[in-house]
């Protein structure tokens, strides 16, 4: 496998501690948007990769996700339509302004 351009991590809401999920990205279903996002990326011919992550403790904005190396911090990720513009800007070299997090 080559290096992958981006990294995408996806907030699962897992706890260092154990036991149950219990954050707000789970709750809001991203766990369920990892699917979407490789196919997506699989069909645009993306060199990319998404992995779900642990709590990134921005649960005010969830859900959250990453992008890196370009380090985007994205929330209220919570249509495919907003991970399809997220996607479109990735490829178009960009950031998709209104998600991002300050």
């Amino acid at each position: 496998m080559n290096k992958p351009d981006q990294h995408i991590f996806v907030c699962a809401s897992f706890r260092a501690s154990g036991g149950d999920t219990k954050g707000v990205c789970q709750k809001k279903g991203s766990v369920d948007f990892l699917p979407y996002i490789e196919n997506e990326i699989l069909d645009r011919g993306m060199a990319a990769m998404v992995s779900s992550c642990g709590c990134l403790k921005l649960c005010d904005n969830g859900p959250v996700m990453i992008v890196y190396p370009q380090n985007y911090w994205y929330g209220n990720v919570d249509s495919e339509e907003k991970i399809d513009s997220i996607l479109d800007a990735l490829e178009e070299g960009t950031a998709a302004g209104e998600y991002l997090l300050a």
